[in-house]
């Protein structure tokens, strides 16, 4: 949120564990490290930093789940943006910030409007306001994110349309390091769950490579 970069401001919390995330393996997550230097430029105690290659609109990053984990009473979760934190349909975002709300932690996030200072030091009516408000900003910045992925979804499945009309469509091409890695982990004995959480992949991904590389594909 704007707090992080605002240096001095004796309000804010001093612990954050910081959030950096990409969709695939070919993507950098260097970008996103300037968040960390915002937050300790704003005072705050890095306690973590976990950096994940996976999708967004899904629910069971690890490295996502190992902050929440981790998460102690008055830390937050900072990010890059929130589409970084999730991508998720709006019930399924609204969990995932509950889970984080429920270990007595928030999210700072550039963009986001944070009401939590004001909420806190004001009663009644005005604190309900001010609480319902908060809800409204986050929920509109959750479905924004879930919006945008749908729409980059859309496009490229338009965009694959076209060029097979065009008879040009050659279909992604396979990450041979990463299917490799994926047969190196399956016949070491891990399980399907263990390798896509490893390699990035879906588990429907693994298990096309494993049926593939048994011949029953």
């Amino acid at each position: 949120m704007d707090e992080l970069q605002k240096p001095g401001t004796a309000t804010i919390p001093k612990v954050a564990r910081v959030y950096l995330r990409v969709s695939t393996n070919a993507q950098d997550l260097q970008r996103q490290e300037a968040i960390i230097d915002q937050a300790k430029m704003a005072g705050y105690y890095i306690a973590g930093v976990y950096r994940e290659k996976a999708s967004g609109a899904r629910a069971d990053r690890p490295e996502l789940l190992r902050l929440i984990s981790d998460l102690q009473p008055g830390e937050v979760v900072a990010a890059e943006r929130i589409d970084r934190v999730s991508r998720l349909p709006l019930p399924e975002a609204e969990r995932l910030v509950a889970s984080i709300r429920e270990k007595g932690a928030r999210l700072a996030v550039p963009g986001v409007v944070d009401l939590t200072e004001l909420s806190a030091g004001a009663d009644g009516v005005a604190k309900v306001v001010l609480e319902s408000v908060q809800t409204l900003l986050l929920r509109l910045a959750l479905q924004m994110a879930r919006d945008d992925y749908e729409t980059r979804r859309e496009r490229q499945h338009q965009g694959i349309e076209l060029a097979k009309g065009r008879g040009c469509y050659q279909g992604r091409k396979p990450d041979a390091r990463r299917g490799a890695q994926v047969l190196a982990l399956r016949t070491a004995g891990q399980s399907i769950a263990k390798t896509a959480a490893m390699t990035g992949y879906s588990v429907a991904q693994v298990k096309r490579i494993w049926a593939q590389r048994l011949g029953t594909s």
